[in-house]
């Protein structure tokens, strides 16, 4: 069997409350089998995540800026704005190398998903009412996690935590 590994932005204690929080609310309970967690790649290979130790992490937390609700057709997200966060990522990929699947190789679009696969209505509901009341706020990203996915559950498999 071949193993199928995650990578995911580690939130700030706060930004991570916040969004679990949102997300526990808006998803459908029997779908939400994960916390709140911004992906950077959705599907890599054991030798691809342990080429990240070569990269030269951030010495310091790397600010992002939690922009503006998004509608994703059956769900809600929270865009995320970040130069250095795309900078990571794009070291990241280049260390990693191999095969990217054909998720990881389109173009990123950083953001937390905290409702997902609800009806249309639902989802443009939700994302009316979270604009009329949202502001952008700053946060940050302390590191990097490596996950295994189980099939539906993902199991934690590493931390690389900046500075």
């Amino acid at each position: 069997m071949v193993r199928t590994f995650i990578l995911t932005a580690e939130l700030d204690p706060a930004s991570f409350a916040w969004l679990d929080g949102l997300r526990r609310e808006h998803f459908p309970p029997e779908r939400n089998l994960l916390p709140a967690h911004l992906t950077l790649f959705h599907r890599l290979s054991s030798a691809q995540t342990g080429r990240l130790e070569s990269i030269e992490l951030p010495a310091a937390p790397v600010p992002i800026l939690f922009e503006a609700p998004v509608l994703l057709g059956f769900g809600v997200a929270v865009r995320i704005r970040s130069p250095e966060l795309d900078r990571l990522r794009a070291a990241a990929r280049c260390a990693m190398g191999g095969v990217f699947s054909r998720q990881d190789s389109q173009a990123w679009r950083s953001h937390v998903t905290i409702q997902n696969k609800v009806t249309a209505d639902a989802a443009r509901q939700l994302h009316q009412a979270f604009a009329l009341d949202f502001e952008p706020r700053p946060g940050s990203v302390t590191g990097l996690l490596v996950w295994e996915y189980l099939g539906g559950p993902w199991r934690s498999v590493r931390q690389l935590t900046f500075g």
